[in-house]
């Protein structure tokens, strides 16, 4: 489609790295939730450990990216106009869910607002079904893996741990649990913090008219270091939710949860799959809360936080249509 100008470029780009921020903000939060819910950082060592290794997570790959970028609707198909629609439609329901303090999947968002945009402009033709297909196979398997990994890795922490006296265990768990904190905001800077990357370099790619999407390392570089901001700026409620109110933890389950749900987001990373963190690791925790019994889980919880899994798609894929009309009644494009 044709070029909406500079201007609508500039917006693109911009809109791209406030996501980037609000994604840090209340996405990344669900990186260290674990390990505030189970006391091993305060919160603000937590927050500043994961945005460290939010942002160098970000540097170590495209993948994620590019599916982003050309995965789910073909650059030629859309103007900067879309794009800014695209991003106006996840950002817009982030901050909606973000008012409740319900975690919500910033991935689903996206992937649904850039859907919404695509039917709009060009209908189903636009759309990359064949790319498609792993990406809404991951919404539904990612959580299932999650649970599953939970209550394995929690099973084997338990074996470690019997071997070992009471205090050895409690120090051995908590230094445990400190690393897996590090390796889960890797591991989420690396699948959350390229789907910005991704956009922007959508962005450039429809302005000046390429079907071939590549993200430069000053976008690399730019999106990371923003969305590790992000993580440094907060994301309190989230935070709350799910270290404090989904089930009470343990270090032992802090562990066990961010290194389950850490190693699904790092197979999908390598295979270029966008995740979802926020549900990611909301299975993990069901799934090592379950060992302790059934009745060791907030169900109510729970099944809000399942409701907003089922709701995002269609409703960002609602914001992206209706926002990519706006933009085409603004830009004619």
């Amino acid at each position: 489609m044709a070029e909406s100008g500079l201007p609508v470029v500039v917006a693109a780009i911009a809109l791209s790295y406030v996501y980037a921020f609000v994604g840090g903000f209340t996405d990344a939060a669900n990186s260290i939730a674990t390990a505030v819910g189970t006391r091993v950082f305060r919160p603000a060592q937590a927050v500043l450990v994961a945005a460290i290794f939010e942002t160098l997570g970000a540097l170590t790959g495209t993948a994620v990216a590019l599916t982003i970028g050309k995965g789910i609707v073909a650059p030629e198909f859309l103007s900067q106009g879309a794009v800014v629609a695209a991003l106006l439609g996840a950002t817009t329901w982030s901050l909606l869910t973000y008012r409740f303090g319900i975690p919500v999947s910033e991935t689903h968002g996206l992937i649904g607002a850039i859907l919404g945009v695509g039917l709009l402009v060009a209908g189903p033709p636009a759309i990359n079904w064949l790319g498609l297909a792993p990406v809404l196979l991951a919404i539904v398997i990612s959580p299932v893996l999650g649970a599953l990994g939970g209550g394995l890795a929690l099973s084997l922490t338990w074996n470690l741990a019997g071997s070992l006296r009471r205090d050895q265990a409690t120090s051995v768990l908590r230094m445990l649990q400190r690393l897996s904190s590090i390796y889960m905001a890797f591991s989420h800077g690396r699948n959350d913090a390229q789907k910005p990357m991704g956009v922007l370099a959508l962005a450039l790619a429809v302005y000046f008219g390429s079907s071939a999407v590549e993200v430069p390392v000053w976008v690399i570089v730019s999106v990371g270091a923003v969305a590790g901001l992000g993580v440094a700026a907060g994301g309190w409620r989230i935070i709350r939710t799910l270290g404090m109110r989904v089930t009470g933890l343990t270090p032992d389950q802090g562990f066990a949860a961010e290194v389950a749900a850490a190693t699904v987001l790092q197979v999908a990373s390598q295979a270029g799959i966008p995740v979802s963190t926020t549900h990611t690791i909301t299975a993990a925790i069901v799934g090592v809360g379950m060992l302790r019994g059934w009745r060791a889980i907030r169900w109510g919880l729970v099944r809000g936080i399942a409701v907003s899994w089922a709701l995002t798609l269609p409703a960002t894929i609602l914001f992206g249509f209706v926002y990519a009309a706006a933009a085409r009644l603004v830009t004619g494009g």
